[in-house]
């Protein structure tokens, strides 16, 4: 018997496509790729806003009126807390939080949980006066501590830093703000999110 299945996204401007129409979002065009595969699945649910960190993502939730479960949840959080010099051990502390209110909306089913890596956006036009190797050192680390937490709390998690850093140069990869994803970027984020999401079951 086929069911709907449903997505929980939590984030911050990279879940949103601060810059570019929804339909371009990565989850906008994850849920396509997966359709058109075949699976039914219903529009995702966002929890998420430009320029949150860990704690505000972790009140946004808080205020969100949410299912009890969801077969997916997916979490990209950290950008705002590296951009804001907040220190790593309190994003370590605060990112721990999030991913087990995640993995309590997947209804204790780690699987079917997806951390993604932080973006690097010192690659990103608006950043070309900025110290880009401090800033990618910085990315690392966070993405080393979401990392690390993903993998001691067995959930998923998918690299999209290195596209990121691949696309620098390549203004078509870019919203028209200069920081933020163009479509074309997020659909690479697509469909490597889509071939993670299809081994789920």
């Amino acid at each position: 018997m086929r069911w709907t299945r449903t997505w929980l996204a939590l984030g911050d401007s990279y879940t949103v496509a601060e810059g570019v129409p929804l339909y371009d979002s990565y989850p906008y065009q994850t849920l396509r790729m997966l359709r058109r595969r075949g699976d039914d699945w219903s529009a995702p649910e966002i929890v998420a806003r430009t320029g949150w960190t860990t704690d505000e993502l972790t009140a946004g939730i808080a205020a969100a009126q949410l299912m009890v479960r969801y077969d997916l949840v997916t979490l990209m959080i950290g950008v705002n807390n590296q951009y804001r010099g907040r220190a790593v051990d309190e994003y370590e502390r605060q990112f721990s939080s999030l991913l087990q209110m995640a993995i309590e909306r997947a209804g204790y089913e780690k699987g079917h949980v997806i951390v993604l890596s932080i973006p690097d956006w010192g690659v990103t036009p608006f950043a070309v006066e900025r110290d880009v190797q401090k800033i990618a050192a910085e990315i690392d680390a966070f993405n080393a501590v979401n990392r690390a937490v993903s993998q001691r709390e067995g959930v998923g998690w998918l690299d999209l830093t290195a596209s990121t850093r691949a696309a620098k140069g390549d203004a078509k990869r870019f919203a028209k703000d200069g920081l933020h994803p163009s479509g074309l970027e997020y659909a690479i984020w697509a469909e490597a999110l889509a071939a993670h999401v299809e081994g789920i079951r």
